[in-house]
């Protein structure tokens, strides 16, 4: 029925519990939500943080693919909430810190900083790179989303080269001493 047309009464007959009791511990749909999201942010924990050797965009591969892997049995609710929330502007305009934050939490358990002005880029590269992944997984009916994880590997490798790029690019306008003193010469 989509997210909008679900009531907090539904949502209480669904779980088993009364209206009172779901009240007692969520103030809303909203607060329903983020409690779920929390949920799919606490299992970017669960197994083995990846290996610090590994490249960069192997760890953060790892660590979205087990958010992937979290989000897997709830496809169909989540299917409902964006559907709800392409409507819904005030939704759209809420989720964009959350995804910012869980971002973030991805690259530091990828071994990755998120902090400072280099990390709040990062983390919002990685928002988009997830988002694009995301949008196939929507749709991705295979049983190893196969077609999540090409794109994904697609969407980290466009990622990286930017950063290769933004890098080399950053350091072209430096110059040595030693330029310095051969034009001054």
């Amino acid at each position: 029925r989509g997210w909008h047309a679900v009531s907090l009464a539904d949502i209480a007959t669904r779980a088993g519990v009364s209206f009172v009791e779901l009240h007692e511990r969520f103030d809303g749909k909203a607060d329903i939500f983020k409690a779920f999201l929390d949920q799919l942010d606490d299992a970017l924990w669960n197994g083995e943080l990846p290996p610090g050797e590994e490249a960069e965009r192997d760890r953060l591969f790892d660590v979205i693919m087990r958010r992937f892997d979290a989000m897997q049995p709830h496809k169909a609710g989540i299917r409902a909430i964006v559907r709800g929330s392409m409507v819904d502007p005030w939704m759209l305009l809420c989720g964009a810190p959350r995804l910012l934050l869980t971002a973030a939490l991805m690259l530091e358990i990828a071994g990755i900083s998120a902090t400072g002005p280099l990390g709040r880029l990062k983390a919002k590269g990685l928002a988009a790179v997830f988002l694009a992944a995301s949008r196939v997984w929507m749709n991705d009916d295979s049983p190893d989303m196969a077609k999540t994880m090409v794109a994904l590997d697609r969407s980290l490798r466009r990622a990286e080269s930017l950063m290769t790029f933004v890098r080399r690019d950053r350091h072209k306008g430096s110059y040595s001493d030693s330029d310095k003193a051969e034009y001054r010469a």
